[in-house]
């Protein structure tokens, strides 16, 4: 359907009454709510990995911003901790600068959700009361703060999950809690690709266009399948490459019934399923990059499929360490950061081949 007058003039007007700065400003905040959004990823994966996750007992979005103030304070919340099965069996014993060191590492990785609301609300108000967002943007960054409360009740919700019966959270719950923050990331790094003018491409051979938008999916289940590595600690059991156990199918795949749950809470499934389609991650990008250095109609195009190919070698590498160096934590760390950067890429790059003419946003 063809725009009719009315239309393209409150369109236009809306454009006029915006200064020359008003998207870059909205792009950058973008970007950096993006940022800060990897940042609590990283955080989260430190609590992770130093087990610290189940260290604060009570969801409290508001006075739960201040720490312990006082001995009491400290002496109070480490009743609170002990009362869990995390303490009776895995920290028993634990003294209280102990619990401290763990505290402190949950503590953060909330009060910067907190940090990301702030930084989103006050600019958001801000625009709002100045004008800069066309309608469009106007809902789809209000879409973002659904979604980052949406994480915060996903989080409440996984850290509940091992509080009474478990000593660690759920791998399905982690899964959720990882899937959704990498979602929020892209949706913000494709949100800041949708203000204002976008460069003219030449159309892309349809087989390069439909395998590089294939790719950030494909990653994006490699991630997941990721955090049932890090649910499970599934990543100590087999530290060997290319190898497990000696075989490269290791025996003890399908133990648990019924069959679909070793995909799931199996730990050598578990392993075998993320170094499996790491392969084939790796092969599909390469695939993709050889293609489009010979054959894509755009620059861009080679540039950022050859991108995606080097930072993928790196994720690799980084994956191979981590096995066969126990998961040390810098590491693995190192690991989750550069899976991100790679998953950012792809989503950048399946928005460049969505379309071959990317007109203004308010139109």
């Amino acid at each position: 359907m063809s725009a009719q007058p009315q239309d393209i003039a409150t369109t236009s007007g809306q454009a006029a009454a915006r200064p020359a700065h008003a998207d870059r400003a909205v792009r950058v905040w973008l970007l950096a709510l993006a940022i800060a959004v990897v940042a609590m990823v990283m955080v989260g994966g430190a609590t992770r990995l130093t087990d610290s996750g189940l260290s604060i007992t009570e969801w409290k979005p508001v006075t739960g911003a201040l720490p312990p103030l006082s001995e009491a304070d400290w002496h109070a919340e480490f009743e609170k901790y002990r009362q869990i099965p995390e303490y009776h069996l895995v920290n028993k014993g634990m003294t209280l600068e102990e619990f401290k060191q763990i505290y402190w590492w949950e503590w953060g990785h909330r009060l910067l959700g907190r940090f990301v609301g702030v930084l989103f609300i006050v600019p958001f108000l801000f625009f709002l009361a100045r004008g800069w967002l066309t309608r469009r943007m106007l809902w789809l960054t209000f879409g973002a703060f659904v979604l980052g409360g949406m994480q915060g009740a996903i989080g409440w919700w996984m850290v509940a999950s091992g509080l009474v019966e478990r000593t660690d959270v759920s791998q399905y719950r982690l899964a959720a809690h990882l899937g959704m923050a990498v979602l929020i990331f892209a949706y913000l790094v494709w949100l800041s690709r949708q203000v204002g003018e976008k460069a003219h491409a030449d159309a892309e051979p349809a087989r390069i266009a439909v395998l590089g938008k294939l790719i950030a999916p494909v990653i994006f289940l490699q991630i997941l399948l990721g955090a049932l590595v890090a649910g499970l600690d599934a990543g100590l059991a087999y530290p060997t490459w290319p190898l497990m156990d000696g075989k490269l199918v290791p025996d003890g795949l399908g133990q648990l019934s019924p069959w679909w749950l070793n995909a799931f809470e199996n730990i050598t499934a578990v392993q075998f399923n993320h170094r499996m389609f790491a392969y084939l991650v790796t092969a599909l990008i390469a695939c993709h990059a050889l293609d489009a250095w010979r054959n894509a109609a755009n620059e861009g195009t080679r540039k950022r499929a050859g991108l995606m190919l080097a930072v993928t070698v790196v994720q690799v590498v980084l994956g191979i360490s981590a096995l066969v160096l126990g998961v040390p934590i810098h590491v693995a760390l190192a690991h989750q950061l550069v899976a991100i950067i790679l998953f950012g890429i792809a989503v950048v790059h399946a928005d460049a081949l969505r379309t071959p003419q990317r007109m203004p946003v308010a139109a």
